[in-house]
């Protein structure tokens, strides 16, 4: 079974739940990306450095799952 990324009818339930983004300082990397970031490590069981560059930083998607 592959990985399939959050379809925007998951993605629409999900959202609300997320901490808004920040009005100063630095703009944060995008939501969704990096939600299908750690849902594909936990997914495939790659490590975070080795995360695929469509899901941005694994150290970004790492440090959000923390």
């Amino acid at each position: 079974m592959g990985f399939k990324e959050l379809s925007d009818e998951q993605w629409k339930f999900i959202k609300p739940f997320l901490p808004p983004q920040p009005i100063t300082g630095r703009k944060r990397a995008d939501d969704r990306k990096v939600i299908n970031g750690i849902l594909f490590v936990l997914a495939t069981g790659c490590r975070w450095r080795d995360l695929p560059e469509r899901y941005g930083s694994g150290v970004t998607a790492w440090r959000r799952l923390k």
